[in-house]
C-alpha cells in the first residue's frame, strides 16, 4: 500500500465512522454548560480585541468593531456583509483577519503586507464569487497560493464570514471595485468553515485513533502527514468539510440537544479544545 493509498484509506474511515461515545458525551456536556450561548448560533463567540492596534491598517473600517472589548462572530459577519455589498474586499478580509489574530501583536504588520499586493482585492473578489457559485472547496482552490502571506488558516476565515454574510445579503451599491454576487447558496450545499492549526491538530489526533482502530498500517504517520500544521490542499479541505458534516449530523441525532445544520458549532468546539481525541 502506497503512502497515498494509506491516506485515502484513512480519509474513508474518518468520514464514515461515528464519533466515539466519549466525544459525544463531552460535547453534549459543553453544549449544556459553557457552550449553551452557542446552541442557537455561534455569533456570540468573541475574541479579545484592541481596535487601536489595527488603526494603522489602511483597509480598517471604523465601524467594524467596538471601541474596546471582544470582537464577536456576529459583529465580524455584519462588517463583512457591508464590505462585500460595497465591493471593499480589503475590508472584507481585514476584520476576519483581526478576529483570527485576537490579542496577538503581529497581526496588523502581516495584514499590511498582504494587502500591499495589488492583486489581493481581485483574488478575494473571485474567491467570493466562486464560493457563491461553486462552493467552498472551489473557492479554497482560488485562494490557495494566490496572495503571498495569506495562508489557509486565515483565508478560510474570510470564506467562512463571506458565507455567513451571504445568508442575509444587503442590496448592492455601485462601485468600481471588483465585486462578487452575494446570492446565498442552496441550503444543501456545504458551508465554508475555518480550518486552522488548532482544529487540524484535533482532527489529526482523531484520525490517528480511527486509523489504529481500523488497523490501518502507519496510522499515526499518515495522520501527521495529511493533517499537518498548514499548507492543506483543497482536497484536504474537502475531506475536512465532509468529516465535520458527518460528525455534526451524528451529534444532532444523539439526543444531546445539538442543533441541526450547525457545522461551525463543531468547529468552534474543536478550536476551543473541548474534546481531546487522544484521551
Amino acid at each position: 500500500m502506497s503512502r497515498q493509498d494509506r491516506a485515502d484509506a484513512l480519509d474513508a474511515e474518518l468520514t464514515t465512522r461515528p464519533l466515539p461515545p466519549a466525544a459525544v458525551s463531552v460535547l453534549g456536556e459543553w453544549l449544556a454548560g459553557t457552550g449553551a450561548p452557542y446552541a442557537r448560533g455561534t455569533g456570540a463567540h468573541a475574541v479579545s480585541f484592541a481596535p487601536e492596534r489595527w488603526s494603522s491598517v489602511p483597509a480598517w473600517p471604523a465601524s467594524a468593531a467596538p471601541a474596546a472589548g471582544p470582537l464577536s462572530r456576529a459583529r465580524v459577519t455584519d462588517a463583512v456583509r457591508e464590505a462585500v455589498r460595497d465591493g471593499r474586499w480589503a475590508e472584507a478580509l481585514a476584520v476576519p483577519y483581526a478576529w483570527g489574530h485576537g490579542g496577538t501583536g503581529y497581526g496588523p504588520h502581516r495584514l499590511r503586507k498582504i494587502l500591499a499586493a495589488p492583486h489581493a482585492p481581485r483574488a478575494l473578489a473571485e474567491a467570493a464569487s466562486v464560493l457563491g457559485e461553486d462552493g467552498p472547496v472551489e473557492a479554497y482552490r482560488v485562494l490557495r497560493g494566490a496572495v503571498k502571506g495569506l495562508g489557509p488558516a486565515f483565508f478560510t476565515k474570510f470564506l467562512y464570514f463571506v458565507d455567513q454574510a451571504a445568508d442575509a445579503p444587503a442590496a448592492p451599491r455601485a462601485s468600481a471595485t471588483p465585486r462578487a454576487s452575494a446570492t446565498p447558496r442552496a441550503s444543501a450545499a456545504p458551508r465554508a468553515l475555518v480550518l486552522d492549526r488548532k482544529v487540524a491538530r484535533v482532527v489529526r489526533a482523531h484520525a490517528t485513533r480511527v486509523g489504529r482502530e481500523a488497523r490501518l498500517p502507519g496510522a499515526a504517520g499518515t495522520a501527521a502527514w495529511i493533517w499537518s500544521d498548514g499548507g492543506w490542499t483543497e482536497h484536504r479541505y474537502a475531506v475536512y468539510l465532509r468529516w465535520v458534516a458527518h460528525a455534526s449530523g451524528q451529534l444532532a441525532s444523539a439526543g444531546i440537544g445539538w442543533p441541526e445544520d450547525s457545522p461551525d458549532l463543531l468547529e468552534l468546539a474543536l478550536f476551543s479544545d473541548i474534546w481531546d481525541p487522544a484521551r
